[in-house]
């Protein structure tokens, strides 16, 4: 099979897109080495990465192909002999001459606008998309999202499959980074759906009966205002995947609010690392973590604070937590996404033919 995907993603230095397209990329070329992938963009890539059986496009060849969605994508797909196209962020063609694949990764951009300052594009041609048919199956993270995705945008039950992400396999637990203090950590984009305001209120609360500090590891998104420097809170912005596990061991505990989420791929890093988990009790990250991590209400700020003063002051009670917690995450690989994606694929093409 030629397969093709939206490298698009791969833009951008982190998030969780982007980890996904790269991930699942890698996987797919490692679990089916007889496949061709192509990954195709109007934007120039640099992979982290080959193999052998991938391959970049080439991109618009003339002023008509930069119109990429329009035109673009669709002769380059045709004169690769493309079997099916995977849009990796939200998108696929707009003209449905080959099979096309479209994964949903949550719907924040129409739940809430002020999460989302720069998703107009999306917000508008997603829906599109998907009513008009032209993608021919949508993939989603999680359940949960698979479920929201059928009621929302009334989708057909079997056009829909949720396929779960995975951590990757550098994440385990490993020995922490030097450290003067016990910290609390959030890992992540700075963005208004992560609700960084309740880390910061409930770590400034047990601030004042413990020394412990806060690392706050992630780029910040424009769209979210910067943070004042403050005795114990450490701004460390963009954190290299190497160096994630070993903050991820050390922390005395790992911190994930967010409003709302598709599937929450921090969550499950930090579990597979073996930490202890605090986060919220959305629909997706309760489906992800099950019972390895303690999953709170974030209008509760009060139980966040006790939940936060048990793990720093008795320790060895969150002993069996970690154990859940790696026991959990060792559900997921992406080698298994990887098979379950190619499988999404293949039933694409049978749907496209008929």
């Amino acid at each position: 099979m030629k397969i093709a995907l939206d490298a698009t993603p791969l833009t951008v230095p982190s998030g969780g897109v982007r980890r996904y397209t790269e991930e699942l990329t890698r996987a797919l070329c490692d679990t089916f080495p007889g496949d061709q992938f192509w990954l195709l963009s109007d934007q120039k890539i640099e992979l982290t990465f080959d193999r052998a059986n991938l391959k970049m496009g080439l991109g618009p060849r003339n002023m008509l192909e930069r119109r990429w969605w329009s035109w673009g994508l669709q002769g380059e797909i045709s004169r690769l002999g493309i079997d099916v196209f995977h849009g990796t962020d939200f998108a696929v063609p707009y003209l449905p001459l080959r099979p096309s694949v479209l994964t949903l990764h949550d719907l924040s951009p129409w739940l809430d606008p002020g999460w989302h300052s720069e998703s107009d594009r999306i917000r508008n041609r997603t829906p599109m998309l998907l009513r008009l048919g032209l993608a021919t199956t949508v993939i989603t993270p999680s359940e949960a999202i698979r479920r929201a995705a059928i009621e929302r945008f009334h989708l057909q039950h079997d056009r829909v499959v949720a396929v779960p992400h995975a951590a990757s396999s550098c994440f385990r637990p490993t020995q922490p980074p030097p450290s003067n203090s016990p910290y609390l950590l959030y890992v992540g984009t700075l963005e208004p759906r992560k609700n960084i305001g309740l880390i910061l209120d409930v770590w400034r609360e047990l601030r004042r009966e413990h020394p412990i500090d806060l690392v706050l590891a992630g780029r910040r998104r424009a769209d979210f205002p910067e943070i004042p420097p403050e005795p114990g809170l450490r701004i460390v912005g963009l954190t290299p995947e190497e160096d994630l596990p070993a903050l991820y061991s050390g922390a005395i505990a790992c911190l994930y609010p967010s409003y709302y989420e598709g599937f929450g791929l921090p969550v499950l890093e930090a579990m597979q690392c073996g930490a202890v988990v605090i986060a919220s009790r959305d629909p997706a990250i309760v489906e992800v973590a099950s019972d390895g991590a303690i999953l709170l209400d974030v209008e509760d700020r009060a139980v966040w604070t006790d939940a936060l003063r048990l793990a720093l002051t008795q320790p060895e009670q969150m002993r069996a937590l970690r154990e859940k917690a790696m026991l959990r995450a060792g559900d997921f690989s992406w080698t298994k996404t990887a098979r379950l994606t190619r499988a999404v694929y293949e039933h694409a093409i049978q749907r496209f033919r008929r």
